[in-house]
Parts: C-alpha cells; sequence; structure tokens
C-alpha cells in the first residue's frame, strides 16, 4: 500500500460504508458530487470486480484557498474516499493524505486548509467506519 494512503477496515458493506461516509459528509456541511461504483461499471462490460465504490465530496471553503495556493491542487480536489472488499471480504477505507496534496502541487505542508482536511477525513471516514 503507498506511502500516502490512509487506510481503515470497516465493519459494514461497501455500500453502506459509503452510504455512511455520504451522510456524515452532508451532516458536515460538505457536498457530495460523485459517487461511483466501479463494479457496477465493470459488470457492465462483462467484467467482474468485487465491490468497489468512491465517493467525491468537497467543501469550497477547503478546496477553494487550497486552488488559489496552487491552481493545479484542482486536478486532485475534491477529496476522494475508496472504499472495497478484498478476496476475503473485508471491507478496506482508503484515501489519500492530504499532506501528498500539499507536496504534490507545492502547497505548505503546514498551511490551514490541509491541516482541516486531514482533519475532516479522519473525522468523515471514522464516523463511516464506525460499529455503531
Amino acid at each position: 500500500m503507498a506511502a500516502d494512503l490512509i487506510h481503515k477496515i470497516s465493519p459494514h458493506s461497501v455500500s453502506v460504508t459509503i452510504d455512511r461516509l455520504a451522510a456524515a459528509v452532508e451532516g458536515a456541511g460538505a457536498k457530495v458530487f460523485a459517487r461511483v461504483d466501479h463494479a457496477a461499471g465493470a459488470e457492465s462490460v462483462g467484467e467482474e470486480l468485487r465491490p468497489t465504490q468512491m465517493l467525491m465530496f468537497g467543501n469550497p471553503k477547503l478546496g477553494s484557498p487550497a486552488m488559489q495556493a496552487a491552481q493545479t491542487s484542482g486536478l486532485d480536489l475534491p477529496l476522494r474516499v475508496l472504499a472495497y472488499a478484498d478476496a476475503e471480504g473485508v471491507v478496506h477505507v482508503v484515501y489519500h493524505d492530504p499532506a501528498e496534496l500539499a507536496a504534490t502541487h507545492g502547497i505548505a505542508p503546514d498551511a490551514e486548509m490541509i491541516a482541516k482536511m486531514t482533519g475532516a477525513l479522519g473525522k468523515l471516514t471514522d464516523k463511516a467506519v464506525a460499529s455503531e
């Protein structure tokens, strides 16, 4: 697993995990921009893929300052979280560490928006994978 990926395990199915993440995102006042079901896409062309879904979401209050600091960061924004089931059925939640976004696009690693993105992603994904 790449060093810049944050990895968590979910006790829920992929679909329920992404549902919970979407609810947490919207509950925090951010916007869900897209939900991509990669397994459904694979099935549509006759291929098989274990359950795999990606949620794309963001908050312009955080993304806009990042793009003002480095417009190329728009390539990696809005934020994305992937949930997938491995061969044993364990559901994994992964996302890029915002520190990598800063490094990739030349944003100061201690920039306030990077710290806020890091905190938000941690809290939102914790809600998605919580057992209750």
